[in-house]
This record gives C-alpha cells, sequence and structure tokens, in this order.
C-alpha cells in the first residue's frame, strides 16, 4: 500500500549525509524494508547527481570530494567471462570466472585485452563444446555446460595464451566450493570470492591464514557494518565486496569503504545480476579509488572510457597495484 510521508526539514541537494539519514531515519527498520532500496538508494544516487550538478563538477569528483580524495584512480577491470551455479543454467558449482588485464597501461588499453581474450575464450568453447554452449547469460557470461571447476579454468588459460596474454592476464573467482589450494597454485589466480558459505566463520578464518591471495567477502558480510566489522576483528577475509544496492545509501557505502580501508582491506565494487543501463557506479569506483570493478555488460565500461578522456594525463590507471592503488 502506498504511504505518503510529510517531511518538514529543509535539507540543500548538498547535504548527501543528512539527506540519507533522514530516509533510514524515517524508513526505522534495521533492513530498510519499510521504504526499501528503490526508495532510499533512488532517492541518495538522485541527490549525489544533482549535488554534482549544483557544484559543476563530474560526478566521479563529486564522490572523490565525499571521500576525501583528492585523487582519482582508474581501476583494473575485472571481466565477468564465466558463469556457474545460481547465475546460470549449467552443471558448474562454481559461480563466475574473471579475467584482469593487470598489464595494460591504461584503462583505454584494458578494455580490448579483455574484449580479446573474451572472444578468443568464446572460440576455445566453440571448439570444445559447440556451437550451442556459447550462448550468453543477462551478465554477458558464457555458461557451458560443463561440471568440474578445472575445466573452467583450462577454457581460460588456453583462451589467455591464444590472445596472447599469458602472465599479463590473471583470473579471480566466485566460488561455493571449498577445493582451492590447487588452483591457487597451479592458475594464475589471485582473487577468490565467497570460498565458504557466509555463516561458516571458522573456515574463513583457516582459509585466510593460509591462502595468500585476496579473499572477498560478498555473502559474507552483504555490505552489512555488523558484519563487515566481525570479518575485519576475526580476520575473516581481506576485500569487501561494496554493494551499493545492499547497503542502499551512498553515505553508508562511503563509511562501509572507509572501514575496510582503515583496516588494510581491499575494495572491489561490482555490477550485480539483472544490473541496469546506469553508470553511477563507474563514477562511483574512480572516485573512492579502490583500484577494481566487475562487470559483465559494457554501460559502465563505456563510462570509464568517457572519464579516462576526460582527465588525460591526470588518468591514473591501477594496474598491477590494483589491490593496493596510490594513496590520497
Amino acid at each position: 500500500m502506498l504511504q505518503l510521508v510529510s517531511v518538514s526539514k529543509k535539507l540543500s541537494i548538498t547535504e548527501q549525509e543528512k539527506i540519507d539519514k533522514l530516509m533510514i531515519e524515517m524508513d526505522g527498520t534495521e533492513n530498510k524494508s519499510k521504504f526499501g532500496a528503490n526508495a532510499i538508494l533512488g532517492m541518495s544516487l538522485a541527490a549525489c547527481k544533482a549535488s554534482a550538478a549544483e557544484k559543476g563538477v563530474p560526478l566521479y569528483h563529486h564522490i572523490a570530494d565525499l571521500s576525501g580524495n583528492s585523487k582519482v584512480i582508474l581501476l583494473v577491470p575485472a571481466f565477468s567471462v564465466i558463469s556457474g551455479s545460481s547465475h546460470a543454467v549449467n552443471n558448474l558449482a562454481m559461480q563466475e570466472f574473471t579475467v584482469l588485464p593487470v598489464s595494460a597501461a591504461n584503462f583505454r588499453e584494458a578494455m580490448p585485452i579483455g574484449a580479446e581474450v573474451y572472444h578468443n575464450l568464446k572460440n576455445v568453447i566453440k571448439e570444445k563444446y559447440g556451437n550451442d554452449a556459447t550462448s550468453v547469460g543477462d551478465g554477458g557470461t558464457f555458461a557451458p555446460n560443463i561440471l568440474e571447476n578445472k575445466e573452467g579454468l583450462e577454457l581460460l588459460k588456453t583462451a589467455i595464451g591464444k590472445a596472447g596474454y599469458t602472465d599479463k592476464v590473471i583470473i579471480g573467482m566466485d566460488v561455493a566450493a571449498s577445493v582451492l589450494q590447487f588452483f591457487i597454485n597451479n592458475y594464475p589466480v589471485v582473487s577468490i570470492e565467497d570460498p565458504f558459505d557466509q555463516d561458516d566463520w571458522g573456515a574463513w578464518q583457516k582459509f585466510m591464514a593460509s591462502a595468500g591471495i585476496r579473499v572477498v567477502g560478498d555473502d559474507l558480510t552483504v555490505t552489512n557494518p555488523k558484519r563487515t566489522a566481525k570479518a575485519v576483528n576475526e580476520k575473516k577475509c581481506n576485500c569487501l565486496l561494496l554493494k551499493v544496492n545492499q547497503i542502499r545509501s551512498v553515505t553508508e557505502s562511503l563509511q562501509a569503504c572507509k572501514l575496510a580501508q582503515a583496516n588494510g582491506w581491499r575494495v572491489m565494487v561490482p555490477h550485480c545480476s539483472g544490473e541496469t543501463e546506469n553508470t553511477f557506479i563507474a563514477d562511483l569506483v574512480v572516485g573512492l579509488c579502490p583500484g577494481q570493478l566487475k562487470t559483465g555488460r559494457l554501460a559502465k565500461d563505456n563510462q570509464l572510457l568517457r572519464i579516462e578522456e576526460e582527465l588525460r594525463s591526470k588518468a591514473k590507471f591501477a594496474g598491477r597495484n590494483f589491490r593496493n592503488p596510490p594513496a590520497k
């Protein structure tokens, strides 16, 4: 049922934190279930964009100001190329494979590297499994009907080699499995997302102690400040997957990012399933300087190309330093 709310407070459109706080207070629930993301996040993003327009600066510049960053960083794209589990109609247990062109000199160079690997991957899949296996899902990823996670890694390894980027492109995985050390030792894997159930805190801690790579918390933290603080204190992972649609306001997104970075964590901003053409997170990731954005479709990547072109010589690309981009 539609509920009308009267607001008596007068706020400037530039008062992002106060606007977000007011919306959260009016909602009054811990998980923002009264208004939901449609209202709270919609208002928050609109205020952020309007504030940037009011100041006469690009959105990413305004977000950098809100974050206290004097400089911005062009991220390393993590291209989603193979999907499985709940993200695809196949028998693959792993949810997602990504490729990261860390050897590129800038974002404009990283884009065609990712595209070349993607098109070579299509040919590799077609040669091995037939043309029907090259259809794509809503995230633009391939979903071949393979059973073993190792098969996915072999497909990627072959595609990267055929594209001529062996040792120049690395692999990230979003998993739901526990046989991981073999992958880390035998493939160029530098990032594993959600290796265990979100409530199996002991397994996360044990894996973190021995993995030696970036362990990303998505389902573990759900961008929730309380779960993130627990994960930080107990050393459950070392990278936050920052989903604006989960936390539902710009202010809380900035706070979650600062909490993670203040404790030595890395931060990755991802697209989400059923993602729209809205490019806000592209500006967000440049302004926040986490060094990495995970995408499948091209709307965000095209916005990043425009930002890099606008910045010209001021554009700094994270490259191989994506895990620890240059300081503010």
